[in-house]
């Protein structure tokens, strides 16, 4: 058993931060398509309010642009938490073949 007590922060911020980006672009990419899927069904239905497929629509594109930034930033901070963090509490313990 080996234990990673520190990962350079520069290297960790860049990884955390593309996966958390890729992570929130699936996440925008499905929220757009349950905010048009949302809005186009209360349009059809005769119950939706004017506009309620526009602003799906909206809704859905803006996620698809907040969501990458947003989980970006998030991954990012949480890397460059991490070294301190192992460094009270000993890191991760990693079983290297």
């Amino acid at each position: 058993m080996t234990t990673v007590k520190r990962i350079e922060p520069g290297s960790a911020f860049k990884v955390a931060g593309i996966v958390y980006a890729f992570l929130g672009l699936i996440i925008g990419i499905l929220t757009a398509l349950f905010s048009m899927v949302a809005g186009s069904l209360g349009g059809l239905a005769g119950g939706g309010a004017p506009g309620a497929r526009a602003l799906g629509f909206g809704y859905g594109l803006g996620a698809v642009i907040i969501f990458p930034i947003l989980y970006g930033i998030i991954g990012a901070i949480g890397a460059a938490v991490y070294s301190p963090a192992a460094g009270w509490v000993g890191g991760f313990e990693v079983d290297i073949s």
